[in-house]
């Protein structure tokens, strides 16, 4: 996610004037400073005071550790931990005012969605730059925090489901004899205009325009209807929360 976030930013039309990155030494933060014209840095300590802003991207169990290598004079944080809250986030970082947010992959492009929990009122004039920034990379959805972590399963996680389906239908394509490259343009252009239309229309009426009495779609919808997708669908989300609230 932090990946994404950085190339959207990099793309943007305001982008940062710096962007750091650090890692526990795997390599990637240099591969992608590289890549989006930042600077990895060999610690975390140095994080604080080059930053005006921090964005935490660790695994959950490793929160503790990291506020431990940041000095006291840590700037405002981001937070994308799935399943860290506010008041744990406050725990580990008692001088560092945090926004918890829950960005999809399409920030990458700018085409996000970014579920955050509104700050206090009386964190709102640090916390308001940190919302500017985000915002930059699409669309900011206000999510109480009893609700985020349901939000992150129906928004975060579907962008891989839907990229599961594209596959899946252009793989159809290519099997009944369409160029490989073809199928999978005419599956993007649909989906993309499926989600403008999304946009304007209720997915029931938009199934009902499309399958006619007795057509072709029909057909393919009673098929999916046959193997439960719509169970399989609440069961991928819920799965999710189930690891989140692990």
């Amino acid at each position: 996610m932090a990946a994404a976030m950085a190339r959207g930013w990099a793309g943007a039309a305001r982008r940062p004037e710096a962007m750091f990155f650090a890692d526990s030494g795997s390599g990637r933060a240099t591969r992608l400073a590289q890549e989006v014209g930042g600077e990895a840095v060999s610690e975390l300590a140095e994080l604080p005071s080059r930053s005006d802003v921090i964005v935490l991207a660790v695994k959950p169990a490793a929160l503790d550790a990291v506020a431990g290598e940041l000095d006291d004079e840590t700037p405002p944080l981001i937070s994308v931990l799935a399943g860290v809250s506010v008041s744990k986030l406050e725990q580990a970082f008692p001088d560092a005012p945090a926004l918890v947010a829950m960005p999809n992959v399409p920030v990458e492009v700018r085409r996000g969605v970014i579920c955050f929990i509104p700050p206090r009122e009386e964190r709102r004039d640090e916390l308001d730059p940190l919302l500017d920034l985000l915002g930059m990379l699409g669309a900011m959805v206000p999510v109480a925090e009893e609700h985020i972590e349901v939000a992150g399963a129906v928004m975060s996680c579907s962008p891989a489901y839907i990229a599961l389906v594209s596959e899946a239908l252009a793989a159809a394509g290519r099997d009944e004899g369409l160029d490989a490259k073809l199928s999978h343009e005419l599956v993007v252009e649909a989906l993309a205009g499926t989600a403008e239309l999304l946009r304007r229309r209720d997915p029931a009426a938009i199934r009902h325009a499309v399958a006619s009495p007795g057509g072709a779609t029909e057909a393919g919808l009673d098929a999916l209807a046959e193997r439960d997708l719509e169970a399989a669908i609440h069961e991928a989300v819920e799965a999710s929360l189930e690891r989140m609230r692990a």
